[in-house]
């Protein structure tokens, strides 16, 4: 199929009318993929209009539809990267992938440069080999996993001296984030988190604090699972979505605890399909939710490059 000539605009704040347009797109490209094409946090930004680092390429043919779309978002001189293609404009050699690639390179450095770490869902050899010809480089896997559900067994009893509640928004801000930031020191995406970025998935339509587990030992918050529902996708799916352990309570099993806890609310409300993602080189994760019963289903691909700063 011929690609007609497409002009790239970038974006610092989308408007409505180009917030609708985007929208528009990305649905198509879940409809055709059975998949959400941005991540979690990328879609807040985006149902935001765009905030401190944001930046939007969009891309549209000369009658004026959009065909493309990618979102950076940066922080501290490291962006992150995912993009979108009408699949109705899709072709092998995947030149609009290319050009929203290469315009989101330009814009990363006008910003000032960086690493840019570019994430591909499921990636196939023309993905690849476009993020090379680009000049990214692989750097890191992420695995999606996924489980029926009931577990058998379950999750069993709460461990002896410990109490399973539920997330209190207005209350137990302050203790998740304290707990959650130090079971996630030195993780990039994680491990940084403040009270306007819990605000975010709090004020997101799946948020649901009977899906937030909190275990408790006496007073302290000692870990926490929290899940989410993806009502939309076909099976309808329920994430693990953060699991976190104080590293004061590391090697009592809770982990496994509070994944099997979380499988269990999901399974309660009527959830068949877990899943979770999961780094191809954390073995430790890994092992214990294959002995739970998850399996692969697909990989998500990161692709980085160093941006130099540019005019």
């Amino acid at each position: 199929m011929d690609i007609p000539p497409a002009e790239a605009a970038v974006h610092h704040h989308l408007s409505a009318r180009e917030l609708a347009r985007v929208t528009a797109l990305l649905d198509a490209v879940a409809a055709a993929d059975g998949r959400r094409p941005l991540s979690e946090r990328k879609w807040l930004d985006l149902r935001t209009g765009g905030r401190d680092g944001f930046a939007a390429v969009l891309l549209s043919v000369p009658s004026g539809q959009l065909v493309g779309y990618a979102q950076l978002t940066g922080r501290r001189g490291a962006w992150g990267l995912e993009v979108a293609v009408d699949p109705a404009h899709r072709a092998p050699h995947a030149l609009l992938r290319r050009r929203l690639l290469q315009a989101a390179v330009d814009e990363a450095a006008r910003q000032g440069g960086g690493s840019l770490t570019y994430w591909v869902s499921n990636p196939d050899g023309a993905a690849e080999a476009d993020a090379r010809a680009e000049g990214f480089a692989p750097a890191r896997d992420l695995l999606e996993l996924r489980v029926p559900l009931p577990v058998a067994g379950g999750a069993g009893p709460v461990p002896a001296g410990m109490t399973l509640g539920y997330f209190r928004p207005g209350l137990d801000e302050h203790d998740w984030l304290g707990v959650n930031n130090r079971a996630f020191a030195g993780h990039h995406e994680q491990g940084h988190w403040d009270r306007a970025e819990l605000a975010k998935r709090e004020e997101a339509p799946w948020f649901d604090p009977n899906g937030f587990l909190m275990l408790h030992s006496g007073t302290r918050l000692a870990g926490s699972c929290w899940t989410k529902v993806h009502a939309q996708a076909e099976p309808r799916l329920g994430e693990i979505f953060v699991i976190s352990v104080d590293p004061d309570f590391h090697g009592r099993g809770l982990g496994r605890f509070l994944t099997l806890a979380g499988l269990d609310s999901l399974a309660g409300r009527g959830i068949a399909t877990g899943m979770l993602y999961v780094d191809a080189s954390n073995t430790a994760a890994r092992a214990l939710y294959d002995a739970i019963g998850f399996t692969y289903h697909h990989t998500d691909r990161a692709y980085l490059r160093n941006v130099a700063p540019g005019a």
